[in-house]
């Protein structure tokens, strides 16, 4: 039997008439840029999160970028960003001459430390990005008002937790990613709501930001041949649209096989004590992009070796802290150090999790996990 991290094949058999239907209609129509699938979902994706303003745009990466060149940045501004999360996130922060400020993030949730947002704020300090980690959501209500509190921007980088729900204290539900002044995902085809390629949105319920949001990612331009800033060139393919236009349909159907298949993972590793399985937030659902352990005493690089000898494959979601990459060096003093993140980046590893297993997948997967520590 051959075991995958993500089985999109098996995904795309199940819906393979209406994906296949879409892309032919792009096709047909010859629409291939800003055809009217973008436009299709876009529509779709605003009323499924309920939000004012989706922006698709060409991948997740270029969504975090032009959500940051849309807030009025100054070079050497500085933004707030967990260190234990891909590179993406404090990346484009560099990028645009910005200043990443990496905090520790909590042991068992994987979000950003609350108290690490006090420690490193400074007078440069204008923007935090949260990462919704694994598939389920920050602490938003405490970060919306230490925001508030010091006239921050929050921009939610949502690449991993699409269909999460956060419930704030006064029993108001969110979706992620319409928490913050910009929320920012991605559609790689991996991702819980993936294309076939390349593909991002951004969400605002701002209407003076979606405006200046649409003319980034459209070279700088309303009305073409009109530049009122420089922008670049971010489209979602419309071809991508009709995939995602299909798969949306389908996103908390494959939310809930996901969360079916981590209840079965809990229920047989739980008793295991060289491993923690992975905590839900009280105030947040989980979608569960990642089934995350833990394991303890320095037995996570054999288990991972393990698995592989067993042709069963796993992943390590992130090896090493974002400062202590040679690209960030010159962001962090020398010695520069976050306890948790450290940890984390010797003791994480993500079991496959997706929409197509069956138990007798799972139940191989287990019983090695469960010969490796016996």
């Amino acid at each position: 039997m051959k075991i995958q991290m993500v089985d999109l094949k098996g995904q795309y058999q199940k819906i393979k008439n209406e994906i296949d239907a879409g892309i032919q209609d792009c096709i047909d129509k010859t629409a291939f840029i800003n055809g009217p699938a973008v436009k299709e979902f876009q529509q779709d994706f605003e009323k499924y999160l309920g939000v004012k303003h989706v922006i698709p745009c060409a991948n997740g990466t270029d969504a975090l970028q032009i959500a940051m060149m849309a807030l009025n940045l100054q070079p050497g501004d500085e933004i707030i960003c967990p260190a234990f999360t891909y590179v993406a996130t404090a990346e484009v922060i560099g990028l645009l001459g910005l200043k990443p400020v990496m905090v520790d993030v909590n042991e068992d949730t994987f979000d950003i430390q609350l108290e690490d947002l006090d420690k490193y704020l400074t007078p440069k300090t204008k923007a935090i990005v949260p990462v919704h980690l694994y598939g389920q959501s920050a602490d938003m209500e405490q970060i919306l008002k230490f925001a508030e509190k010091h006239n921050l921007f929050v921009i939610e980088d949502n690449a991993q937790a699409i269909g999460s729900d956060y419930t704030f204290s006064d029993g108001t539900v969110k979706r992620t990613g319409t928490i913050g002044h910009i929320g920012c995902t991605s559609f790689f085809p991996s991702k819980n709501l993936g294309c076939y390629g390349d593909g991002g949105a951004l969400m605002t319920n701002d209407d003076e930001l979606a405006i200046k949001i649409r003319m980034i990612a459209n070279h700088g331009q309303e009305k073409k041949y009109y530049h009122k800033i420089l922008g670049c060139n971010s489209r979602l393919d419309t071809i991508q649209a009709a995939v995602l236009k299909v798969k949306l349909k389908y996103l908390d159907d494959y939310s809930a096989a996901r969360n079916r298949m981590a209840d079965y993972y809990d229920k047989n590793l739980v008793a295991i004590a060289e491993i923690q399985i992975p905590k839900r937030a009280g105030n947040s659902t989980h979608v569960f992009h990642q089934y995350t352990l833990k394991v303890k005493n320095g037995k996570r690089d054999g288990l991972q070796k393990y698995l592989a000898e067993k042709n069963i494959p796993s992943m390590i979601y992130y090896p090493l802290p974002l400062y202590k990459q040679e690209a960030f060096l010159q962001y962090v003093a020398e010695g520069f150090s976050l306890p948790v993140t450290e940890q984390l980046c010797k003791e994480v590893i993500s079991l496959p999790v997706h929409t197509e297993f069956d138990q007798a997948v799972l139940d191989v997967i287990i019983t090695e996990i469960k010969n490796y520590f016996n």
